[in-house]
């Protein structure tokens, strides 16, 4: 049966896919080696073995018995013998966002955190294991809407910004909208917040933040300190994508320490992919974000730090060492840099853009996006692999997807295996030679007006999103000329005093999508990060 939320109905947990992937059931044997590193104990009904904000708290397997796991008092799971416990927090120091109740007594397993990561060493197949099952628990969270609540209005740029960053650092979180949600005046007014004050996030189902900062939900959430320390670093890496993340693998793992600084979260570009389906090793493809959260916590475990968020404002050169601005007045310093900032996505050139960013316009297409657009049409313009991995996978959700093309040819930019999807998938519809000119709508979008280049036929489309995927600029503003760039702005690299990926200045390199020449894939980006690496070893000595 769906339950209701403040937001309308929602699925349960129980009928979302993937359930076995994420809820594995041990053996005798299996659960016999867990017991080897905890700790044995009796349970009776009513026990709480852990509660949403707890940190640090226990991995549970279950003996005997049952637990019910609770979002806001509601069951959304119940596990049985043989089940484990925790999420994505027990591996990345984040409170965790159920509460784990006892139904039935029995008995169960307690592991300390500690211990959890050093039987995942010993036994590579449990780590495997228990890692895909919390990254899909996380997913199947999001989905569900448990976590943070999130209140205020879509026509607030905070909220908007709020929004984002729950969305990009994968934090489970319910938006619950003022303008049109019914029980959210009643809420607000049962909190004792007037609208005028929000945003509001809700903690752990009862802490109220007004207005909250950034660095105060990092803080709160568990999330990679955002205090660099002051000592020179062997390695900055500036930016989070896939090159910055290989560049921190491979550098921490090789004993150089190690820095990354990002502006808003991990992933970049790459993060809001819905699923990257060519690439080596992942034969049925990988999510952006599933790609990013295993190489985040890869980096960690070798000791790499994340400054997140950072942005960078500035360069400089002295001292033997290159140190970096950061916004509020910080910075950090580094014996090398590697800058794999990337690019973002332009903006559609129509009037009224800003009107609809958040409230219908959209420059991602991740499962925090694709939940918005559940039962309803949708559009998307661009034609390169973004554009069409965003069409297949939002066809799962919308009633239609219409992708606007301003070429004739798919071919032109996108992969073959994308375009064999989209041609047998009937939800996607697609329009070449075809711009968009207008956006309409009151408070949302409601429609979208089309020129086909070819033969001027103008037309209407009703949708209730707008995917915007044109192509990108390079992100070098805080480079403030200390490096070469190429005429279009990426970062020129190499020449007859550098090393390959290496800028003008001796020790800074470039990799990923930010570097002049580079090719604009996942594969290519992790490769140049991890060379990076290793050129950086030749200037250290």
């Amino acid at each position: 049966m769906p339950v209701r939320s403040a937001r309308g109905w929602r699925k349960p947990l129980e009928e979302t896919p993937d359930l076995y992937g994420a809820y594995p059931r041990l053996d005798r044997e299996q659960i016999g080696l867990v017991a080897a590193y905890g700790e044995r104990r009796p349970t009776r009904r009513g026990d709480v073995l852990f509660s949403e904000g707890d940190r640090d708290h226990d991995f549970i397997v279950l003996v005997a018995g049952t637990v019910v796991m609770l979002d806001k008092g509601e069951v959304i799971r119940v596990h049985g013998p043989g089940r484990f416990l925790g999420e994505l927090g027990l591996l990345t120091g984040q409170p965790t966002f159920l509460t784990a109740r006892v139904e039935d007594p029995g008995e169960v397993i307690a592991v300390r955190p500690r211990c959890l990561r050093e039987l995942a060493e010993r036994e590579p197949w449990f780590g495997d294991l228990v890692l895909r099952a919390f990254l899909i628990r996380r997913s199947l969270l999001i989905e569900h809407g448990a976590g943070l609540r999130i209140i205020g209005s879509h026509f607030s740029p905070r909220c908007l910004r709020l929004r984002d960053f729950a969305a990009r650092n994968r934090l489970p979180h319910r938006w619950i909208d003022v303008e049109d949600d019914e029980d959210a005046e009643s809420l607000l007014t049962k909190l004792g917040v007037p609208a005028s004050e929000t945003p509001v996030v809700i903690l752990n189902g009862e802490r109220v933040l007004r207005n909250p900062g950034d660095n105060e939900l990092h803080r709160l959430l568990g999330l990679p300190p955002s205090a660099p320390s002051s000592s020179a670093h062997d390695m900055l890496v500036i930016g989070a994508g896939p090159a910055g993340l290989a560049a921190a693998v491979y550098g921490s793992s090789d004993g150089l320490d190690t820095m990354v600084v990002d502006a808003i979260a991990t992933g970049g570009q790459a993060g809001k992919s819905s699923k990257i389906e060519n690439y080596l090793g992942f034969p049925v493809g990988i999510s952006g974000a599933e790609l990013t959260e295993r190489a985040v916590i890869q980096a960690r475990r070798f000791g790499a730090r994340l400054h997140v968020p950072g942005g960078a404002t500035g360069l400089h050169a002295g001292n033997g060492r290159y140190t970096v601005d950061l916004d509020g007045g910080g910075e950090v310093s580094g014996r090398t840099v590697v800058i794999a900032t990337g690019a973002r996505y332009r903006r559609l050139d129509v009037p009224r853009l800003d009107d609809y960013d958040g409230a219908g316009v959209y420059f991602a297409a991740t499962q925090v996006e694709a939940l918005q657009c559940r039962h309803v049409p949708v559009a998307i313009v661009g034609g390169g692999n973004s554009a069409g991995q965003a069409a297949v996978f939002l066809a799962r959700y919308a009633t239609r997807v219409l992708l606007f093309v301003r070429g004739g040819e798919l071919g032109e930019n996108m992969s073959r295996y994308l375009i064999d999807r989209i041609e047998h998938c009937p939800e996607i519809e697609v329009f070449p030679h075809t711009e968009i000119r207008e956006l309409r709508g009151h408070d949302l979008l409601e429609e979208v007006v089309t020129k086909n280049n070819r033969n001027g036929e103008v037309r209407r489309f009703g949708v209730r999103a707008l995917f915007v995927f044109i192509g990108a600029d390079p992100c070098v503003a805080w480079l403030s000329g200390m490096v070469d760039l190429d005429d279009r702005g990426y970062v020129r690299t190499g020449g007859p005093q550098a090393l390959p990926l290496e800028t003008n200045l001796p020790g800074v390199l470039a990799a990923g999508d930010v570097r002049s020449g580079s090719i604009k894939r996942v594969a290519s980006a992790v490769g140049e990060g991890a060379m990076a690496v290793h050129l950086a070893f030749e200037r250290l000595g």
